[in-house]
């Protein structure tokens, strides 16, 4: 079992919101990121921050989006669609679509709207 697994979401979505931040973009986004990702809107995404649910439990809870596998990319190396162990997809499309977000992407083309 890989270490980020027993994580907290807790402890890296701060990381999260940082990163963001940093390139000037909102928490506000990464929250909408994060619902569209897994369901968990504002309040489902608090408790779950409360909680302070691990990776697992987080992604067990949640609703992953029908066009999660539209997400592509390389993520620390890995192309997130060739990913075998589906948690670990899971949390490297998050991490993807948080880099996209950094990266100055549109709302509308990091959520695969457009």
């Amino acid at each position: 079992m890989h270490r980020i697994y027993r994580m907290t979401f807790a402890s890296v979505y701060p990381l999260y919101v940082a990163k963001a931040e940093r390139k000037g973009r909102t928490q506000a986004e990464v929250d909408e990121i994060i619902e569209w990702l897994t369901g968990f809107g504002p309040a489902a995404l608090q408790q779950q921050l409360d909680a302070e649910t691990t990776f697992e439990q987080f992604f067990d809870a949640a609703r992953l989006n029908p066009n999660a596998g539209l997400i592509t990319g390389v993520v620390c190396g890995v192309k997130v669609q060739e990913i075998e162990d589906p948690l670990m997809q899971k949390i490297r499309y998050l991490d993807k679509l948080v880099d996209e977000l950094a990266k100055g992407k549109t709302m509308e083309k990091i959520l695969r709207t457009a």
